[in-house]
């Protein structure tokens, strides 16, 4: 049995830690963010010191307790970058990196966590199945119940993880076919079940759990942005974007979406969303710039800081195939800050929005 004290990687710097959900474990593993000198910072696997010199994931059962741990751990470990003796720019240059792969593991958890809430929400008035009423292949049938309260809560699901023997877990996928039934079980990994998690969102839009993840994430972003639209109706959200016109703030971010304000032609609020250039894709945001708008772009790429500490200023466009975006003259052309907000403010307005 490998023992703490002979683990070689307990020698390395770590810079940040960040959890990661495992379905296959239902549990929350934390990662760290190991310094590599001179080649950029890598995630892996955190490990911790068990009882008698044991190894152990560091592992935990709630998103919540995990987060919370991570969050107090993170500023001690960025205090620890602060003290090292190193080149001021070498030390600036990792800072930024460190920054970069933290905002990316946010936003990615974010973000999900608001596309699964929304795909529950589209679902919230469907029919829940009986459970006795379920057509099941007669090798699943074991697996009736525990099916029937995954459909309670996701009546939309066409891929689940059940499973349960000899008071052990040990998890299967059953798939429901175009005849209404589901299938036999079928031996769950961890790829396979990843994939049973990315149908409790991807189903909940019509979208298949198989195709590529990034894609499809892509799409649910567009179905979202008409109902994002909408909330520029609500009254809570009209005092929110009052309360910053008065602040002076033009835009505010929240989990991808953009409340923008357009002074020209009397136009007020509207919605765009946040994109991305091939230098800014999963760059730190440069929190303090700011965008210069030259266009009615319906797309926002935010200001970011490059790996060799260089500001880029943020900008507008539109995308791939929507043609050119109209111009501005130069006389309205506009340069403003932003103001960023955690992304469950967006989580939040969502719940808030009835459908009709």
């Amino acid at each position: 049995m490998l023992k703490w004290s002979e683990l070689k990687r307990t020698s390395d710097i770590v810079l940040a830690v960040w959890p990661h959900y495992r379905p296959l474990h239902e549990r929350w593993f934390m990662q760290e963010l190991v310094d590599k000198d001179e080649l950029p910072p890598v995630w892996r696997e955190r490990m911790v010191p068990g009882e008698n010199d044991t190894v152990r994931a560091d592992h935990y059962p709630e998103r919540e307790t995990a987060i919370a741990a991570a969050q107090a751990l993170n500023p001690v470990l960025s205090a620890a970058v602060s003290a090292r003796t190193m080149d001021p720019v070498a030390k600036r240059s990792l800072e930024l990196k460190i920054d970069k792969a933290l905002q990316a593991k946010q936003r990615l958890l974010e973000e999900e966590v608001l596309m699964l809430r929304e795909a529950q929400r589209r679902h919230a008035d469907d029919a829940r199945p009986d459970p006795s009423s379920l057509k099941l292949a007669p090798e699943s049938e074991r697996y009736r119940q525990d099916l029937a309260e995954q459909l309670a809560e996701m009546p939309y699901l066409k891929v689940a993880k059940v499973g349960r023997s000899n008071s052990r877990w040990t998890y299967a996928l059953v798939f429901l076919g175009l005849d209404g039934a589901w299938s036999k079980p079928y031996h769950a990994g961890e790829k396979a079940a990843l994939t049973a998690e990315r149908a409790k969102i991807a189903n909940g839009f019509d979208l298949s759990a198989t195709a590529h993840w990034g894609k499809t994430k892509a799409r649910i972003r567009q179905i979202l942005l008409p109902r994002a639209n909408q909330l520029l109706q609500m009254a809570s959200v009209q005092r929110l974007l009052a309360e910053a016109l008065a602040r002076g703030d033009h835009v505010l971010v929240s989990n991808g979406i953009v409340f923008w304000y357009e002074p020209e032609g009397g136009i007020g609020w509207q919605v765009k969303s946040t994109s991305s250039t091939k230098d800014s894709e999963g760059a730190t945001i440069w929190k303090e710039g700011t965008i210069l708008s030259t266009n009615h772009g319906r797309l926002v790429v935010l200001p970011y800081i490059k790996e060799n500490g260089e500001p880029i200023r943020g900008h507008t466009k539109n995308g791939p195939n929507d043609g050119r975006a109209l111009p501005r003259h130069p006389d309205h052309y506009v340069e403003i800050p932003f103001s960023l907000y955690d992304g469950d403010l967006m989580i939040g307005l969502f719940g808030e929005l009835p459908y009709e």
